[in-house]
């Protein structure tokens, strides 16, 4: 039996708990340096002051709680096609959201939900940068039921079936994602920023471990075999950790993930301590990315990264958040997504590659610039830069690796069909772009680069932007009356 929604409802009365838990974490954030104060003086504070005044905040945060759960109720107004939500604490409000605006409803769980039995509902509309409305706690049927209503309109008709019974039938999983192939990319993946904590982390112990037998006396006891076994011992240590924290966040984030095909759509099911299920519709991803490295080529795996329309004012940082990750994709794997989210597997055409001034600048920029400051300050005889001396051919090879790489990845590859974008030095991006998704296109040069003939392209989409610099601008400028023309004159829909 189909619920009814035409008249206002409050969520499930253990949401309070959900209400109270949100609250509680908002005030932590918001007041975590004074609670830290707090903790580290704690013997000097008065115990009874303490326990009273906890108790009036969790008094506070209950009152709070219930009344985020009662004033808040939601309900369809079928006269108009629009999905009202009330809420509010003392200043109430009435949101309406028209029914054809509503671009995705996901399903999440996390652990507090997960342990008191109900699910939270996120509607994202078009014309925001964030998700318009968050109901926190209703059971997973009605969730069901209500994402099933509000993604069905006059203009488009989703039929959308029971997502639990779907998921349970083999035969329907379409990709699923084994426990092998986590394991596979917690341990090859975020290698650059494990990196750069490595050396941040070994730069300062080792140069407290010197202050330390420099205080102590004792750097005389100490040989060079001994502290290069330390070294050593410190290096595989944190490398060792470092593995150990990428591997459990990528179990704990992507568990169980399930992708089910659903007539025209996929439906995604993942997460270990908090749960996700979202839905994919080919129509509306305007950006496919992949991503893999050597190792990660080695073993057959790859990360796949989905980008969705989304508000046209939504900030870079935040596209990249709303971004569907799919991680540890068999080639084979790969393959089935692209076909089915882009209608084939995108083939390289033309070759543009960006000219050497590209080189030239990030040399300029990472090396010599950071190599001359150094030298400077340590020709003034700052003492403390002698210490890293040392580590400046070590830095100096890592750059050059870097710029060298990365200047040979960095390709765009162009034919009738898809625009393929190629970068990075270890991890190496492949973004596929369909032409009829471009809504804007700035082509871009310096009067410094007249003579060199280089420009920059962006091109603009309703999930971000893809961009490619320093590169033939003669060759720029035929692509963008190109892409120009396959926009105004192509019958396919940017969603």
């Amino acid at each position: 039996m189909e619920s009814s929604f035409n008249i206002p409802q409050r969520q499930s009365l253990v949401g309070i708990v959900v209400m109270f838990t949100d609250t509680l974490q908002k005030l932590i954030r918001s007041l975590w340096p004074i609670l830290l104060i707090w903790i580290f003086r704690l013997d000097d504070l008065n115990k009874l002051h303490i326990s009273l005044g906890a108790g009036v905040v969790v008094v506070l945060l209950g009152v709070v709680a219930y009344l985020r759960y009662y004033n808040f109720t939601f309900f369809l107004d079928e006269d108009n096609d629009e999905f009202v939500i009330k809420e509010g604490i003392l200043n109430k409000s009435r949101i309406a959201i028209p029914l054809e605006k509503i671009q995705q409803v996901n399903i999440n769980q996390s652990l507090i939900q997960k342990i008191i039995g109900v699910h939270a509902l996120e509607v994202d509309t078009a014309g925001s940068s964030k998700k318009e409305v968050a109901i926190k706690a209703i059971t997973h049927d009605l969730a069901l039921a209500l994402k099933k209503r509000l993604l069905e309109s006059d203009k488009k008709v989703v039929s959308i079936e029971n997502t639990e019974d779907v998921a349970n039938e083999k035969q329907g999983t379409f990709i699923q994602i084994s426990f092998a192939s986590l394991l596979k990319t917690g341990i090859t993946s975020n290698y650059a920023r494990s990196f750069a904590v490595l050396l941040a982390f070994v730069l300062t112990v080792f140069q407290n471990v010197e202050q330390y037998l420099d205080d102590y006396s004792i750097s005389q006891y100490v040989t060079a075999e001994v502290l290069l076994q330390f070294i050593v011992f410190i290096i595989v240590g944190i490398i060792i950790i470092t593995l150990l924290i990428n591997l459990i966040r990528t179990i704990l984030k992507y568990f169980n993930y399930k992708i089910t095909q659903q007539q025209n759509s996929l439906l995604l099911s993942f997460g270990l301590l908090n749960t996700r299920n979202t839905i994919i519709k080919p129509e509306r991803v305007q950006m496919v990315g992949v991503r893999r490295n050597f190792f990660q080529r080695k073993i057959d795996i790859q990360d796949v990264k989905i980008k969705q329309a989304s508000s046209s004012d939504s900030s870079s940082k935040e596209q990249q958040k709303l971004a569907i990750e799919i991680p540890g994709c068999s080639e084979n794997e790969k393959d089935t997504l692209l076909k089915f989210i882009l209608g084939k597997i995108p083939e390289r055409g033309v070759m543009l590659k960006p000219n050497i001034r590209k080189v030239i600048i990030q040399t300029l920029f990472f090396l010599i610039m950071p190599l001359s400051i150094f030298f400077t300050f340590s020709y003034l005889n700052i003492s403390m830069l002698y210490d890293y001396g040392v580590y400046v051919p070590v830095y100096s090879l890592f750059v050059i690796l870097l710029i060298y790489f990365s200047y040979r990845n960095n390709r765009l590859f162009v034919n009738n069909d898809f625009i393929i974008k190629q970068s990075g030095a270890w991890d190496i991006d492949n973004d596929f772009l369909a032409p009829h998704k471009i809504q804007a296109i700035s082509l871009k040069q310096y009067f410094w680069h007249k003579r060199a003939n280089i420009g920059t392209v962006k091109l603009y989409t309703a999930g971000g932007e893809l961009s490619f610099d320093l590169a033939d601008y003669t060759k720029l400028k035929e692509l963008t009356n190109y892409w120009l023309y396959q926009v105004e004159t192509t019958d396919k829909n940017w969603m």
